[in-house]
């Protein structure tokens, strides 16, 4: 899992959060609780893409963008690289 700092470098989001799920159903469930425990602490969800597909879910929280890919698409697509100028947030473990 990678946090980007969009700050001066995206109009998009402050922050990226990327991540990926081993198959379709990992994918889903990842996004899925995002989606819920972004609710449940009082965040709104702004849209939610891709779901169906599961190869790349876009969770929308304003500020915060997730990106939840399927292992296959976070290689390809490569968003780290493509944002290679945000610098990279020091997440704790929880």
């Amino acid at each position: 899992m990678v946090v980007l700092n969009m700050q001066g470098v995206s109009l998009l989001a402050d922050y990226f959060l990327i991540c990926h799920g081993n198959s379709d159903r990992q994918v889903q469930s990842i996004a899925r609780e995002i989606k819920d425990r972004a609710e449940e602490s009082g965040y709104n969800v702004k849209r939610l893409e891709g779901f169906d597909s599961a190869r790349w879910i876009l969770v929308d929280l304003g500020d915060v963008v997730a990106h939840v890919f399927h292992k296959d698409e976070r290689a390809y697509y490569n968003l780290e690289r493509l944002w290679g100028d945000a610098p990279e947030l020091e997440m704790e473990n929880r």
